[in-house]
């Protein structure tokens, strides 16, 4: 190993040193804020330091790697070196594009960069990570069922279109608008189409309005623009809230919570054998 690699590989493995990438870190995540308010000579000169001191720990974590191929299979190296990659494309090449939001957008997630500031929040990533396979199993059975609700939905609540009625029927939409708008007011009607049914489920789901859609269906069909029974209206929402706010939303947390149980007795294996290995490299040593 050359010296150059050991002292590289020292320094990366010096507790100051992580500090100061880490104190590096926060100082910039302030800045992407303060920036959102004003920019000054002075803050652009401290954002170019910290990108010179970014450079320069990716540069001495790549000399001190074990090789060039365990390098770029890290994730963590390959988010790191994209962030600094970035951060020096001049915004003058797209000056006048929209690609220039783009650059500043990704610029802006330099912010990423706390998480790898600490192991728990690490193992939180590396969860997630894992979960992402059963997340999107979970995903896709919760399609099915807010796209089988949402044409339920669009077949029994749909609101009538206010210029195929009559003279009548147009006075009764407009007196249901004043007393039951909808939520908020400038929406539009909630089941009229099958994408806005969709996302009136998706907004239930969140417990947002969800009784106020309930209520104002109700005045529908008092004024006989529905034709769907007050029973029938309520049951609807509440079997939908129960089914995705109480099973559908648990089965996500079942699966990060299970990833997580074994993530953390796969960290506590491989613990448990760094331990075993060090105490046999003790051993050998006395021998």
């Amino acid at each position: 190993m050359s010296k150059i690699k050991q002292l590289c590989r020292s320094l990366i493995e010096q507790r100051w040193f992580e500090l100061l990438i880490i104190s590096v870190i926060l100082v910039n995540s302030a800045l992407i804020g303060v920036e959102t308010y004003f920019v000054t000579k002075g803050i652009l000169l401290v954002q170019h330091i910290i990108l010179g001191i970014f450079t320069f720990e990716i540069v001495v974590r790549f000399i001190a790697r074990d090789s060039t191929k365990s390098f770029f299979r890290s994730g963590w190296n390959l988010f790191d070196l994209t962030l600094v990659l970035v951060s020096y494309v001049p915004e003058s090449l797209f000056e006048g594009s929209t690609m220039i939001m783009a650059v500043r957008i990704l610029r802006v997630f330099r912010v990423l960069r706390l998480l790898r500031t600490s192991e728990e929040i690490k193992l939180i990533i590396a969860v997630l990570s894992k979960s992402f396979s059963a997340l999107f199993y979970n995903g896709v059975f919760f399609f099915i069922f807010i796209y089988l609700f949402s044409i339920i939905g669009v077949s029994l609540f749909k609101l009538p279109d206010y210029e195929s009625l009559d003279a009548e029927g147009k006075a009764k939409y407009t007196e249901l608008m004043q007393v039951a708008p909808h939520a908020p007011e400038c929406s539009p009607d909630p089941y009229g189409t099958l994408s806005e049914s969709m996302f009136t489920l998706f907004r239930a789901l969140t417990g947002e309005d969800w009784t106020d859609l309930r209520y104002n269906l109700i005045k529908a069909n008092e004024y006989g623009l529905i034709h769907t029974s007050p029973i029938a209206i309520t049951s609807f929402h509440v079997v939908w809230f129960v089914l995705a706010a109480f099973l559908l939303l648990n089965l996500v947390v079942g699966a990060i919570v299970n990833n997580y149980q074994v993530i953390m007795e796969e960290s506590r294996r491989a613990k448990e054998r760094e331990r075993k290995d060090k105490g046999l490299e003790e051993l050998d040593a006395v021998e």
